[in-house]
């Protein structure tokens, strides 16, 4: 109903058929992605995590969202803060995306960044980013989707760093269909 707030956690059924999951895991395999770092500061302290549901909402205005994970070590600096950047990997930051994709630790040591306006953490050598503050947080399930406005944006002449069916590929290799 417009206009209305619901928890979209309180509206799923129960009892999903038996393989479900995996089927819909199979077909999430079949989807080609980008692959982005999350980041967001608190107290100047940089924090990230790879996430690859990302997706434009708007461009007028400008709004993108995230969902994330509230068991990830990221998530609770994420929730509570009012900036967060989208980083976009470039093809030769394969690493970048192991580094991020994994728990704990500090992923920042040793890795070229810098502050970006709002002070979340812009990567260096990324394909594009983005700088955005928090609009909406909502409740889904397991995840928050967080919808981010747009305050800066930034592209760069890198290829972007592709993920589809467990692997990475370089953007750059892709050849027009049909």
């Amino acid at each position: 109903m417009p206009g209305s707030s619901t928890d979209i956690r309180t509206s799923h059924e129960a009892g999903a058929p038996p393989g479900l999951s995996e089927r819909v895991r199979d077909v999430h395999r079949r989807f080609a992605t980008g692959i982005t770092v999350v980041t967001t500061a608190v107290d100047g302290v940089p924090y990230g995590l790879v996430v690859n549901a990302f997706s434009s909402i708007s461009l007028s205005p400008p709004l993108v969202l995230v969902c994330v994970a509230e068991t990830t070590s990221t998530y609770e600096r994420l929730f509570r803060g009012e900036h967060f950047a989208v980083n976009i990997l470039a093809r030769d930051q394969v690493d970048v995306a192991m580094r991020f994709a994994r728990s704990g630790g500090d992923k920042f040591a040793d890795l070229a960044w810098r502050p970006g306006r709002h002070g979340s953490p812009v990567i260096d050598g990324v394909a594009a980013a983005l700088e955005l503050s928090v609009e909406t947080r909502l409740p889904a399930y397991t995840h928050t989707i967080f919808i981010g406005r747009v305050l800066e944006a930034h592209a760069a002449e890198h290829a972007p760093l592709i993920y589809l069916d467990t692997r990475f590929y370089d953007g750059a290799q892709l050849r027009p269909a049909g």
